[in-house]
């Protein structure tokens, strides 16, 4: 196995691939910036906190890696239902990627060599190798892409532009013009990243203080080994007017707007300049300012993402109180890099047009951290699988998050930097962080990535949760016990013994009301002995007051699995499909979906042309 690239997508790659016991070779032209946090120093957050824990059940690293270098941890949304709870933990950048590295190196199977991949070796339509910069090639049954930013990568700042593919890094050439040559479709993105400040320089008693949820918490369901980090605070900031006024007066230097950059960014993450004339109205943007580390003095400030001159987003920046004598350490820069359609691809993540290539992260035109680590543990275990004529490894959009990202990449192609949200899943009350080891551990387990220590913790633990659910059916509570608790929390008292499940289903009671009311259910939970009891009280929590919701989206999930089994024959020819309207023929025979239900996700393919399809294949 051969990957390239050791970002996230290509360390989560190359950990998977060697884990299930492949001879790895990662190749990245850096070995001192593995995993690099090119952006915000963060992993998780809406959605994607969701896609670490994922991860981190089939067996992956970033969620153990995020944990040990964790110098905040928040669970964000907790006054919304379970369904919408996303952990995020600030990191220390540069902790994360000697971390990082650490942990590969422990992997027997995995080989590292420091280089610049310049083009993929190719003997009758297979990826065979690939060949480096120094012209050194190396063979493997698989190469996997995961390129990032670094495709003919374009730096922006004003007027000035500099070819690379991080700032002060070189960017990468050759492979997208081989790959556009063998028939792939390819496109230009941007991203981009704010100024770094001097926190020496920062007045913070004039911010508002974000601390660490009290207790922390973790992302890996695998309890941390490593001494905890220094934990930071990181602070509300917010624009003005005179802000805006300020980068106004520049956007005629700013390549977003002068026609210099003319490739898409992502709409949910967009520049300081792009927010003041999208939202002119606006008053004031939110900002956050965070450290970098646990002992370092740098800070980012996220929400300020600019491809403006330095001197006009030093000149803004200052009209921001606390601010006010800000040094920076680099001003924020955009840049512009080749991707890839992904709708080029199998759910495997395997190319249609090469076999044994796969593609992985920026490359398919996604953007986040957890993204592309998500999409490189899946094509490191697809390859591995191919390689041993197995059956492919594809979750569906009722198992994971990871599941939705791969199908709305295949099935839908990107127009912008693709980022996941929680509204993508239509089954997010299934897609819980919380259970996503009950979803997913058993998975990796078989696969020979998840270990057997973590495949009994997860077993261990909700054997434990139905014991607890099974008490708390079964007993029966008397008013005396709990009436006063009930009226403190504005809840009619009981007039009758009623079963403990009764009493919970109540939205002001909690789990914790009830232990701390009830001797029986207090020694229940201390027989449990669960080195992580919060975990087991809220997944018992969960199950009761979520029951119905939870019931009626397996349901529906259930329904739909029916469409998955009606496989579509690859070599059906869609255009000879008359009765299918004209978009479903170009899409369907663009796309090629592996079954009814996959053709039902594409946009513009209708209910009427599912129907023709279902006619076509005798029901």
């Amino acid at each position: 196995m051969i990957v390239v690239g050791a970002g996230h997508a290509g360390s989560e790659a190359a950990a998977a691939a060697a884990g299930m016991g492949a001879r790895t070779m990662l190749v990245t032209m850096d070995m001192t910036k593995i995993a690099q946090m090119s952006c915000n120093p963060a992993m998780g957050g809406i959605a994607k906190g969701q896609i670490v824990r994922e991860i981190d059940a089939l067996g992956g690293l970033s969620g153990i890696v995020t944990d040990k270098s964790s110098i905040q941890f928040r669970m964000l949304n907790i006054s919304k239902g379970p369904a919408m709870w996303s952990p995020r933990s600030q990191c220390d950048r540069m902790k994360f990627s000697i971390f990082w590295r650490e942990e590969l190196e422990k992997i027997p199977n995995l080989d590292l060599w420091q280089d610049s991949v310049v083009r993929i070796l190719i003997e009758k339509d297979q990826a065979v190798g690939v060949e480096t910069k120094m012209g050194v090639k190396i063979y493997g049954k698989s190469v996997i892409l995961t390129t990032g930013t670094f495709m003919n990568g374009l730096i922006h700042i004003g007027r000035k532009r500099e070819e690379g593919g991080r700032i002060s890094e070189p960017r990468s050439t050759g492979l997208s013009e081989q790959m556009k040559a063998a028939g792939f479709r390819v496109g230009r993105m941007k991203t981009g990243t704010p100024a770094r400040l001097d926190g020496r320089s920062i007045d913070f008693s004039k911010f508002i203080e974000q601390k660490p949820d009290e207790g922390g918490g973790s992302f890996s369901y695998m309890p941390v080994k490593a001494k905890k980090l220094k934990q930071r605070s990181c602070y509300i900031v917010y624009t003005n007017p005179t802000v805006h006024n300020v980068l106004f007066k520049s956007l005629k230097d700013s390549p977003l707007y002068n026609g210099t950059i003319q490739s898409i960014g992502p709409r949910y993450c967009p520049s300081i300049e792009d927010k003041i004339v999208t939202f002119a109205d606006k008053e004031k943007h939110q900002l956050f300012l965070e450290p970098e580390g646990e002992d370092t003095v740098e800070y980012y400030l996220n929400g300020f993402s600019s491809s403006l001159p330095w001197e006009a987003q030093w000149d803004a920046m200052k009209q921001i109180p606390g601010l006010e004598n800000v040094k920076i350490f680099r001003p924020g820069y955009a840049i512009e890099y080749d991707y890839f359609d992904p709708q080029q691809l199998y759910h495997t993540l395997e190319t249609r047009i090469l076999q044994n290539l796969y593609f992985a992260g920026q490359i398919n035109g996604t953007t986040g951290y957890e993204e592309a680590a998500a999409q490189g543990i899946m094509a490191g275990i697809n390859a591995v699988l191919k390689i041993r004529e197995k059956e492919p490894f594809i979750l569906g959009r009722d198992e994971a998050y990871i599941g939705v990202l791969i199908d709305d990449l295949i099935l839908k192609g990107v127009n912008e930097p693709y980022r996941m949200f929680t509204s993508r899943a239509e089954y997010r009350m299934l897609l819980r962080q919380d259970n996503a080891d009950l979803r997913l551990t058993e998975k990796g387990y078989r696969l020979g990535l998840a270990s057997e220590e973590r495949m009994r913790r997860t077993e261990i633990k909700y054997r434990k949760r139905d014991e607890l659910l099974k008490f708390i059916e079964e007993y029966s509570v008397k008013p005396q016990e709990i009436n006063e608790m009930m009226v403190k929390r504005d809840t009619p008292p009981l007039r009758q013994g009623v079963k403990l499940r009764d009493v919970l289903l109540r939205p002001q009671i909690s789990l914790t009301d009830l232990v701390n009311e009830i001797v029986d259910l207090k020694k229940k939970v201390e027989e449990a002995g669960s080195d992580k009891e919060d975990e087991l009280m809220q997944a018992v929590e969960i199950a009761i007051k979520y029951g119905g919701y939870i019931n009626r989206e397996k349901a529906m999930a259930g329904k739909l699995k029916r469409l998955e089994e009606i496989k579509l024959r690859e070599d059906i020819n869609y255009r000879e499909l008359k009765s299918l309207s004209t978009e479903a023929r170009e899409k369907l025979q663009k796309i090629r979906p592996a079954t009814i239900a996959e053709a039902s996700r594409i946009s513009g393919v209708s209910p009427a042309d599912i129907s023709v399809l279902l006619v076509y294949m005798g029901r």
